[in-house]
């Protein structure tokens, strides 16, 4: 049977606007789950979350 290894939490905070950046940043956005500024949302530490978010530095960051 494999082993399922326990997956670490990341929390996020969505302090800059999206409105001047491009469709795809956008989606990132809203792929990420944040609906209003300044929002903070707990997500799984995985490869592909943390790849949204390197997409995105300048609109969200990691917050201890």
């Amino acid at each position: 049977m494999p082993e399922i290894k326990s997956v670490g939490k990341i929390r996020i905070q969505y302090f800059r606007s999206k409105i001047a950046t491009p469709v795809k940043h956008k989606r990132v956005v809203e792929g990420l789950g944040f609906t209003r500024l300044n929002q903070i949302v707990e997500r799984e530490d995985t490869p592909s979350i943390r790849g949204m978010v390197k997409k995105i530095p300048h609109l969200v960051r990691i917050v201890d």
